[in-house]
């Protein structure tokens, strides 16, 4: 038999799948035109990149929760229980991703605190921190400072609220549980790719300025040594926001499978 169902039917049923994976093409687009800029500082167009790159999956996703086809059932029927977002959102892994905000916020705020400028470029405000080396005054950089971190906690201070709304949006909204699910762990997964990459980023940031001479002291290598249990964890992460946002049904199938055999 012929298939009669409409093309733009067909088209508009997984709207959502292209909007998540256009998202994420134009982010790896943009992103290399940006860390290619020219600049003076190697560090600000890879802050840019990584930025670009996680706004751009967070406005995929929710462009294709936007063009997500809801079933128009015959009856609707209501439940007295409130729908919550924590129902909706991966078990696992939202607390996980809540607690690599966290420590990236409490680091940004820490490097912005602690960092100071270049002596010969005013302009540079915030992206060094100054050490004593062998009695003569240093700076060791990129530093997560201002300078660096501001379009970093623009892009959290934009991207988190939407996705709050969108979660919460998706929760009260129509659909099976199913569908409601899939949706929300696309948006989780799509918040999660922004706050772990910027999280790879300025765990290298400190890395690189933290092993770039040999004046960063004790209180250095402590720090070195506790960044890198954070640069695994930003890793997995990373790998795991992503491969939610291209398909998160896969991973819902088996959560759902996991909660129903929990209940028996």
């Amino acid at each position: 038999m012929l298939d009669t169902v409409p093309l733009q039917s067909r088209i508009l049923d997984h709207a959502d799948h292209y909007a998540r994976w256009s998202g994420l093409a134009i982010g790896i687009v943009a992103a290399q035109h940006l860390i290619t800029m020219s600049s003076g500082d190697i560090a600000l167009p890879l802050v840019f990149a990584i930025t670009a790159f996680g706004l751009c999956a967070v406005g995929g996703v929710l462009l294709g929760d936007a063009f997500t086809l809801h079933p128009q059932e015959a009856v609707r029927t209501a439940s007295l229980a409130p729908r919550l977002i924590r129902d909706q959102v991966p078990p696992r892994m939202a607390p996980l991703l809540l607690l690599q905000a966290a420590i990236l916020v409490a680091l940004l705020v820490t490097g912005a605190l602690t960092a100071s400028s270049v002596v010969d470029r005013p302009d540079r405000a915030g992206s060094v921190i100054n050490v004593t080396c062998e009695g003569i005054h240093t700076t060791l950089g990129p530093w997560p400072g201002l300078y660096y971190s501001g379009p970093m906690f623009a892009a959290l201070a934009v991207a988190t609220p939407v996705c709050v709304w969108a979660l919460r949006r998706i929760a009260d909204g129509t659909g099976d549980e199913q569908q409601r699910r899939d949706r929300a762990w696309a948006v989780t997964g799509a918040w999660g790719l922004l706050v772990s990459s910027q999280v790879l980023l300025v765990v290298l940031m400190l890395f690189v300025a933290l092993t770039d001479k040999a004046c960063a002291g004790p209180l250095g290598a402590a720090t070195i040594v506790a960044i890198c249990p954070l640069g695994l964890l930003g890793m997995f992460c990373f790998g795991w926001s992503l491969a939610t946002v291209v398909a998160p049904r896969a991973v819902d199938d088996e959560a759902a499978h996991e909660g129903t055999s929990g209940d028996e």
